[in-house]
């Protein structure tokens, strides 16, 4: 088995001290530019952890000043229950090892409408950019012609798969929410209907794609009678107005596909106002296993994004495409896993 390179490796190849080794990588205490630069050398070369996507001669391209940064954009502040948070903590430790710092901005509408940047974002000192949770067309095309090295985490609902000048990453949706929907089907329930805006993200689309699939293949082909489809502009946290879309369906259905964990737990939350029991009077799914999605009452069944691991991902594809960036660009899906709860127990 081949051995693992580790930060003793790292520090007894230099004849320094695992401390400092360990400083340089994580971006803590004060190390010099000329160690760090050995230490990320000698690290790409032996082949430690993120380093090892690297050449050892990567780090004369990115290893940057004090004053370079990686933007990171989002339309609003990302709650610390989403995934992006674990996400983020682990990308921010891989670039920080390198020498970047982390600068968020929020885009407001105004400036996504008007295709412009932040009164304070610095072209010349931004080398790349993640982009979280930022659905808007128009804008998602305006940063991919900046010509700065961008990773979009999901994008716009892509229905017609055009091609972006940028990379991509995405959890995967699809196939996990197929096996969500024939579950359900297993069990013996075909009554499924889909809770959530299809068209908010590519992810939701993703999901909706997967439902439906699922029902079609279990020749179940009047889903949508039991589906609420309403765009954004339908306040899914307002329960009393769910609640009525609930009581519109032609019937109750046995079971709701919903597009994440919040559409979920309010979902659940109307239909207990509706006086119902879940899961005796009705089964729910949801997405992203969120914290809350745990401490609902009941837990509920969802589908495990790992944020750590796009963390790790998200890291190697914009430091790589800040070395190449004339590499064809990158649609890449990290795995995604169903965790049943008692939300759909039988």
């Amino acid at each position: 088995m081949k051995h693992k390179a580790t930060v003793q490796d790292i520090a007894d190849a230099l004849n320094i001290s695992r401390n400092t080794v360990s400083k340089a990588i994580n971006g803590t205490g004060t190390v010099s530019n000329d160690t760090k630069l050995k230490i990320f050398n000698k690290a790409a070369e032996l082949g430690y952890k993120q380093f090892s996507m690297l050449n050892q001669n990567l780090t004369d391209n990115i290893i940057p000043g004090p004053n370079y940064e990686i933007a990171l954009f989002s339309h609003s502040v990302l709650s610390t229950s989403h995934f992006s948070s674990p996400l983020l903590h682990t990308f921010q430790e891989h670039i920080s090892g390198l020498g970047y710092r982390l600068s968020m901005y929020t885009i407001r509408d105004d400036f996504m409408f008007q295709c412009e940047l932040p009164a304070n974002f610095n072209y010349e000192s931004t080398k790349g950019i993640i982009v979280i949770e930022m659905f808007n067309e128009k804008y998602t095309e305006f940063l991919c012609n900046l010509e700065i090295p961008t990773l979009f985490i999901d994008t716009y609902a892509n229905t017609k798969g055009e091609l972006l000048k940028s990379d991509i990453m995405y959890m995967e949706n699809c196939n996990c929410s197929y096996q969500m929907t024939l579950s359900l089907v297993a069990d013996g329930f075909q009554k499924i209907g889909f809770v959530g805006d299809y068209l908010h993200c590519h992810s939701f689309y993703e999901r909706w794609q997967g439902y439906r699939r699922a029902m079609q293949d279990s020749s179940l082909d009047n889903y949508k009678n039991y589906c609420i489809l309403e765009n954004d502009n339908l306040p899914y946290y307002n329960l009393e107005l769910l609640a009525s879309k609930i009581k519109a369906l032609p019937c109750l259905p046995e079971a709701f596909v919903c597009a994440n964990d919040y559409i979920a737990i309010d979902v659940i939350r109307a239909l207990k106002s509706m006086n119902l029991t879940i899961p005796d009077d009705i089964r729910i799914c949801g997405f992203d296993n969120s914290t809350e999605s745990r401490i609902i009452e009941p837990p509920l069944t969802t589908a495990n994004i790992p944020g750590d691991s796009m963390g790790h991902f998200a890291a190697e594809i914009l430091l790589s495409r800040i070395q190449h960036p004339e590499l064809s660009y990158r649609t890449v899906y990290v795995q995604t896993q169903i965790i049943n709860r008692l939300s759909t127990q039988k």
